[in-house]
């Protein structure tokens, strides 16, 4: 089964139906609620969609989409190996560098972002949603 990583902006662009991305998005999510492919985050990621979302949905909704996300969204974990990597690495974003050393430190080699400038010095395979789902076809 093919494993990915998931960035904030695809589950953000699903969990609130931003269009024009969100029907891709919403094909990523939906394969990996049927199981085609296996999804994956960090609790950093589940932090900043639910922070940039908690103003514009009401807490108890947000919390129930973000549980149901994860009955088909894993969660990795980051430790103190990945933060060091971040921190030497040349990211100019520790951010998107704790998501990329988290997922090295893995056995997963994708992932799936719309803003792939921010992951140009991963060793990873960096697609958007619209060119992974084209690989499946």
């Amino acid at each position: 089964m093919t494993k990915l990583f998931i960035d904030s902006d695809i589950i953000i662009d699903f969990l609130i139906d931003r269009r024009p991305f969100s029907e891709s998005s919403a094909e990523i999510i939906n394969r990996c609620a049927s199981k085609d492919i296996q999804g994956y985050v960090t609790p950093i990621i589940i932090a900043n969609v639910f922070y940039i979302l908690r103003k514009s949905i009401k807490l108890s909704n947000l919390k129930l989409k973000i549980i149901n996300l994860l009955n088909y969204i894993d969660v990795i974990n980051v430790n103190k190996k990945t933060v060091m990597d971040a921190l030497f690495s040349e990211f100019s974003d520790f951010e998107d560098a704790l998501q990329n050393y988290a997922v090295e430190n893995t056995e997963i080699k994708i992932i799936i972002t719309r803003n792939l400038k921010d992951y140009k010095k991963s060793k990873l395979s960096v697609y958007t949603p619209e060119s992974f789902l084209k690989t499946l076809n």
